[in-house]
């Protein structure tokens, strides 16, 4: 058997992955050496194992973590090879079989901003890594707000210099601020973009597409909420019969808010939207607060708005008939061989959104 510093000296010194792994199992394995000493602890009396089990244990972890920081600079200095010497000739054609498609969620966000481009719409965009001020603060939701908890957050850790931790953006609300600060108003833009929320299951991810919209302007009503969303739901789904719900719903960045529903009905035993067979929930909307318009340096008795939020993904699983989430980021060639679109497939409101 041989000595703890000899071992470590061997791990430190392997030049491959391979000669790495005989030391793992000669160190680590079933008939392993350190594996020995560990299972002789049972032998020993209650004294000695006192004395010997806390120095055998730490001998395990020093063993494993030299193993670990071993293997790590080999798979790097294996990376660094292959990028100093393979190259990749970008002037050759690409083969049939391997040619690209448009993801889904690309096409939609092509289609949404098509339908809204139509209405008078701009697209606005923001950084992914938010303070916690555009995500929460600026939005009614001060620190110890409950509606805080209502979101399963990614935080990260402080910038040098900073107290405050930076998050992943829960939702693309923080575009909003960012525009009414920056344009004032009146404004009329939506906001596709990437969020990040801590769930993860057929009808969630942790990372997700959402689309937000934000009008303001002078003597704006519900009334303009619905034209918008009924407009917009029409054209998205190319049908005229579709049907909007409006439920009151909370919301902390409106007041009142509502919970935007649509009608769906069966065929060729599928739900669709359109009709009204049964409902489900697809916005959720309202009228901005007055906190929040003032947090953007506008006056609230002078400056109304309707804004609304919707997941890119679910709009995409609806019209197109996808069942789970998860299948829009596993990346198989398969799925997107059959969902996706050419790259001549340009939304238009002339040709059809879903050409």
């Amino acid at each position: 058997m041989i000595d703890a510093e000899t071992m470590l000296d061997r791990i430190a010194a392997a030049d491959t992955l391979g000669d790495l792994e005989s030391l793992r199992v000669a160190a680590l394995g079933k008939a392993g050496s350190v594996t020995a000493m560990l299972k002789s602890l049972g032998g020993m009396d209650a004294e000695t194992r006192a004395t010997e089990g806390p120095k055998i244990h730490a001998l395990r972890e020093r063993v494993t973590s030299a193993l670990a920081d071993r293997k790590s600079a080999l798979e790097n200095a294996e990376l660094e090879r292959k990028l100093g010497t393979e190259r990749v000739d970008l002037s050759l054609p690409a083969a049939e079989s391997v040619s690209g498609t448009v993801h889904p969620v690309s096409q939609v966000m092509d289609e949404l901003a098509e339908i809204f481009a139509d209405m008078g719409f701009a697209v606005a965009e923001g950084p992914e890594i938010e303070t916690q001020w555009y995500n929460f603060t600026a939005l009614n939701m001060p620190e110890n707000h409950p509606a805080r908890a209502m979101q399963d957050t990614f935080y990260l850790e402080p910038r040098e210099g900073e107290t405050e931790a930076r998050v992943l953006r829960t939702h693309t609300s923080p575009v909003q601020i960012r525009s009414m600060e920056a344009n004032g108003a009146p404004i009329r833009v939506i906001a596709p973009g990437r969020v990040y929320r801590s769930d993860s299951d057929a009808t969630h991810t942790p990372m997700f597409h959402q689309v937000e919209g934000l009008v303001i302007d002078r003597a704006i009503t519900l009334g303009h909420l619905k034209w918008t969303l009924e407009t917009f739901l029409k054209a998205f789904f190319e049908r005229d019969d579709v049907v909007l719900r409006m439920r009151p719903s909370y919301f902390p960045f409106t007041e009142p808010s509502a919970e935007v529903d649509v009608g769906w009905s069966m065929e060729r035993g599928r739900r669709v939207v359109g009709g009204q067979e049964g409902w489900m929930e697809v916005l959720g909307s309202g009228m901005v607060h007055p906190r929040v318009i003032a947090n953007c340096g506008l006056d609230p008795d002078e400056w109304q708005g309707f804004a609304f939020g919707c997941g890119i993904d679910r709009l995409a699983m609806l019209k197109y008939g996808m069942d789970d989430l998860r299948a829009f980021f596993d990346g198989d060639i398969r799925w997107l061989r059959h969902y996706g679109f050419r790259a001549l497939d340009v939304p238009t409101l002339s040709g059809g959104v879903g050409a």
